[in-house]
Order: C-alpha cells, then structure tokens, then sequence
C-alpha cells in the first residue's frame, strides 16, 4: 500500500446500518503478528523467501516498504503472496518516517545485526494504547553481545553475535522474537527464560527451523537455541489469525447470526473459547473451522456464590490482550454484570466512551478496569477508532446497534484487518466504506 493510499484510509469512514445477523461462511487471514517478524526474518535468509497467507493490511504493507527501503526485491505472486529477496538488503540505516507508523519496524533491529553487524533503527510508532517497553528487546540483544547507544535513534553494533543465558525481565513477545532471530545465528547455544510462547512466536520459530535454525521447547517459556551459520531461503505459509477467529465469533453471537469462520487451528483459540463461553457465546468445532449457531442467549456466568467474574489478560495461554476491547463490546450484549481487567497496557480501555455514548452500561473504574453490565440497547454514533482492535470493538458495536454509526479514522481497523468491510459485506452486514466530507 503506497504512502498516498495509507493516507486516503485515514480519510475515510465506515458507515453501518445495524440491526442484521450475519450469515456465511468467512476464511481466517493470515496472523498479523506473525507476518511481521517473519518478514523481519527474511533479511537473515541467504536465498529468496517466498511466504503464503500473507494478510493485504496496512502494517504489512509498511514493513514490506521497511524491506525495499534497505534493498531488499520484493514482488507480490499471489493475491496472498509474497517474495521476498534480501540479497541487496545492506542499508542498516532504517527510515525515520516508515518506523514512525508500526511497533514492528524494531524487529528489523536483530535481522540487521545478524546480517550486517549493524543497526541504526529509530523509535517506532504503532497503537497509542500505553507505554510499551523496549528495555527488554535492549537488554536482550546487549547479552547477545550488541553494543547500543541512544541518540535520538537505537544505534546498535556487534563484532559477532554469541550466545548467551537469557532471562527476559517480561514476557515481551517482541522483545523474544528480536533474542531468538539473533540467537538464531550466533555462536554457540542461547537460552531465553520468561519467552513469550503466543501462536505467532511458534509460528516465527517454525518458520525459522524451515530454514535451518536450531530452536526447542517451541511453545514453551524456555527456548534453547543452537546458533547455526547461515539460514537459507524456502517457502513458508503464515499462520492464521486467533484474533480476528475470535472477532468475528463476538461479531457473530451479538447480532445473533450463524457464522462459520474456516482455515482455523482450534488449539489457538485453547485460553479464548473458555472466557466466552463466561460470556453466553457456544461454538462448535471443527478439524480446521469454528461454527458460532444463531440464536445464542448471551448471559454472564457468575463466579461461585453468584459474585461478579473477572476477565483478565495476560501473556500467552492467557487470555489475549487484544481480545479485551473485543470482549468487553460483547459484555455489553449479555445479561449480567463482568469485570474487564485490562492488565498490560494503561490506555487500552480509554474508547469506551464511545461505546457509553451509544447506550453501553460501563464504569470505567481505571485505566486498567471497566464494570459492565448488560444487555444496552445500543444507538449508532459517530466515532473514531483510536486504534485497531478498540475500532473491532466499535465494528462489534455498530453492527448490533440500532439505526446508522459512523467509524472514522478506519486507516487503524485496516491496519490489522484484511478488508473487513467487504468480507463482513459477504456476511450480509450493511456497511459501506465512504470518503470523509
């Protein structure tokens, strides 16, 4: 996606007629989070890469812009389909303007070191939803034996990567993609303690054992990897999306639709299913799809002694952070009282006043904590997504109010999911894509 077209989806709005269910059959895309560091990833590879499932959204698109700034051909083969060829990617030297859009322009940083001995990557941008540390990814790669100094940009060098015993002071995903992309080709074995174990961490790892890494205990919070001396090229098809599965489950059971989301690995969704259910919402599973039936009779289920439940996030298998903002919009549509207790980031719950503006029953008792209770009749307004999934939320909302909600600012929702007005249109959703005035 060119700079023009980014900025055009900025400018444009979602317009929704709500009130339908939703009907039909919808494929996963490709996982967003595991893209990103995969293609990362390529810079490392000493052969073409081709990936498959590769999600058309916004933050590919500017990561795969990362890739051609630093010299890398890249060409699009398929309508999912990307080639990647980094054999001329020798520029470390990372664009200020192209990081200042994404969180994952830094998982270029460990890719460069391994490749080039150097990288000079400035601050990254990517969702306003609280302070997101970098100490982790800083702290890591210092063990691997980079040299870092901050100036306004992460001016990083090595004279040779070694392996090292690791213990991440946070379960940070990004912060373990970087050490295991590094460890991945220094000399000598790398253990990393406290690693973030999420579906696109797996999915990173097993791509790079595709290409001849050395990793175990895949899946697990202890990773031991064996530096080999070169990665080669190969194909790779990237994972699906977990949290775009579960959206479209809550986008489902509140406008009480039958929807089967297809091309699913079930056990991603292991730590999800457990917390809706809480919520009222019943699927059922297939080898590779999950069907959420029509009529589903939402109700909270209370904690023994009818107290009032708790959802609450955290690393992985916990309950997902980005499914907060998706789950508490489903809160609203079920009968009972649930408390979302967002515990990573500080602004993550910071929309819901867009949603109390429709006619959503919710305290805000903190950054971190919202009281909902429901069923709200909603009413359509006007919006804007702050950031992707809080806009997911406002889409969830829109789509089971009554009367017309407008979403501006939709550039955010299209940086994470793939052309979610036309597949939610396949569905049977009234909603349409327009030009702001």
């Amino acid at each position: 996606m060119s700079t023009t077209l980014i900025a055009d989806a900025l400018m444009e709005s979602f317009v929704i007629e709500g009130g339908r269910a939703l009907s039909g059959r919808v494929a996963a895309a490709g996982n967003k989070n595991g893209a990103l560091p995969i293609l990362a990833a390529t810079v490392m590879a000493t052969e073409p890469v081709v990936l498959g499932n590769v999600p058309r959204i916004r933050d590919v698109e500017t990561m795969l812009e990362l890739l051609a700034d630093i010299g890398a051909e890249i060409e699009w083969v398929g309508p999912n389909q990307v080639r990647v060829d980094s054999a001329n990617a020798i520029n470390p030297d990372l664009d200020p303007e192209l990081c200042s859009r994404i969180r994952a322009s830094f998982l270029l940083a460990a890719p460069l070191l391994a490749r080039l001995g150097r990288a000079s990557v400035p601050p990254p941008g990517g969702d306003v939803i609280g302070r997101r540390r970098l100490d982790p990814h800083i702290h890591a790669l210092a063990e691997l034996g980079v040299e870092i100094e901050l100036n306004g940009r992460f001016e990083m060098r090595t004279d040779g990567l070694r392996g090292r015993r690791i213990f991440l002071d946070e379960a940070s995903v990004m912060a373990t993609e970087n050490a295991i992309m590094a460890a991945a080709v220094a000399q000598g074995e790398t253990v990393i303690g406290n690693a973030a174990c999420e579906p696109h961490v797996q999915d990173l790892c097993r791509f790079l054992c595709s290409l001849g890494a050395s990793i175990e205990g895949i899946g697990s919070n202890v990773l031991r990897i064996r530096g080999v001396q070169r990665l080669t090229g190969g194909e790779w098809r990237i994972a699906p999306e977990h949290i775009e599965v579960a959206s479209f489950i809550g986008l489902a059971a509140v406008t009480g639709g039958d929807v089967t989301v297809d091309d699913v690995v079930v056990d991603d969704l292991v730590s999800i299913l457990p917390v809706f259910a809480r919520l009222g919402i019943h699927v059922e599973l297939g080898e590779v799809s999950v069907r959420v039936p029509p009529g589903q009779q939402l109700k909270v289920e209370d904690d023994l002694g009818d107290q009032i439940p708790k959802i609450e996030d955290g690393p992985w298998p916990a309950f997902p952070a980005d499914l907060t903002s998706i789950a508490l919009a489903v809160a609203t549509q079920a009968e009972g009282t649930v408390l979302i207790f967002e515990k990573m980031f500080e602004n993550r719950l910071f929309f819901v006043d867009k949603l109390v503006s429709m006619g959503a029953r919710i305290i805000l008792c903190d950054p971190h904590r919202a009281v909902v209770t429901g069923p709200a009749k909603l009413y359509g307004q006007r919006m804007a997504s702050p950031d992707i999934r809080a806009g997911m939320a406002m889409l969830i909302a829109g789509l089971c109010a009554e009367g017309i909600s407008t979403i501006g600012n939709v550039g955010e929702i299209d940086r994470g999911y793939e052309r979610i007005d036309e597949r939610l249109r396949a569905l049977g959703a009234r909603i349409e894509r327009v030009e702001n005035v």
